[in-house]
């Protein structure tokens, strides 16, 4: 019997936990290995089709990654429905070392549930995606813009200029591709710096309605706590009344009693009668 969707999206979890350390360092193998010729173009050719090998085992190494995890997957439309940006780096080989920031947001999505309170670190992560895909743009923007006589793209700086002004969706026009390939990769950095701002935006967002919700919260149990106080001082007020003795009105030890005031004024005029008597 086939295994159910619920059971094989519960191996593709397994499976993601697993590899997502391999990932990042086959992703970073191969950043490393495609930059260098790129920044380095004086490298000796053999040099140069040493890393040009290693990029190309590391991205078919991804490729059989996908293809694994989208066999694993209970929902394998859905799969690629929401990794399609991942099948497009895979496909086109001017996209293939965007691959490299799919598979740190894959990576960041796997371990969610525990790092923590995530949003407040999210900023790092965002901050570090769009540090990556500005170079990785840059570097390979750079490589099929200088090869065209025509190219307004031909230093780094240039490429990294473009890629900033791209991303940000500035597009001051200086400096533009002359190239499918480079028009291609312009649309691919556009649609993730997009995708970039909305995350922010959506993440600034929910902080602030939970920090709103929190406040709410904390409210709400300062009002019913004094409200508790309350009740307990009334309480307390009303047990200390009933424990205190009532005594009848006009009790002849209480001060300003009539009686206690005739007393008084009898023993006052005793000394002044004896002393009329002996007079006589």
């Amino acid at each position: 019997m086939s295994a159910t969707p619920a059971f094989r999206d519960q191996r593709l979890r397994r499976w993601e936990q697993r590899t997502g350390g391999w990932l990042i360092a086959l992703a970073t193998v191969y950043l490393t290995a495609y930059a260098v010729p790129i920044l380095a173009p004086g490298l000796p050719l053999a040099w140069r089709h040493a890393a040009e090998t290693v990029t190309f085992v590391i991205w078919a190494l991804l490729a059989v990654e996908f293809v694994l995890r989208f066999a694993l997957a209970g929902s394998r439309w859905q799969f690629v429905k929401v990794r399609l940006f991942d099948l497009a780096t895979l496909l086109l080989p001017p996209l293939r070392p965007l691959r490299l920031v799919t598979v740190v947001f894959m990576v960041v999505r796997r371990n969610a549930s525990t790092l923590g309170r995530v949003r407040l670190r999210l900023g790092t992560y965002v901050a570090a995606c769009t540090a990556l895909l500005l170079f990785l743009s840059s570097l390979t923007i750079l490589d099929v813009e200088r090869r065209n006589p025509d190219a307004s793209i031909t230093t780094f700086g240039d490429a990294l200029w473009w890629s900033i002004t791209t991303v940000t969706t500035v597009g001051y026009g200086d400096l533009y591709p002359t190239t499918t390939q480079g028009r291609l990769i312009a649309i691919a950095l556009m649609v993730g710096g997009i995708a970039l701002a909305g995350l922010v935006t959506a993440t600034l967002a929910s902080w602030f309605m939970d920090r709103f919700s929190e406040l709410r919260a904390t409210e709400a149990q300062t009002t019913g706590e004094i409200a508790a106080l309350t009740e307990e001082v009334r309480r307390l007020r009303d047990e200390l009344h009933a424990q205190r003795p009532a005594g009848p009105s006009g009790h002849a030890g209480e001060p300003g009693n009539g009686a206690d005031t005739g007393a008084m004024d009898s023993a006052h005029d005793a000394p002044e009668a004896r002393a009329r008597s002996t007079s006589v």
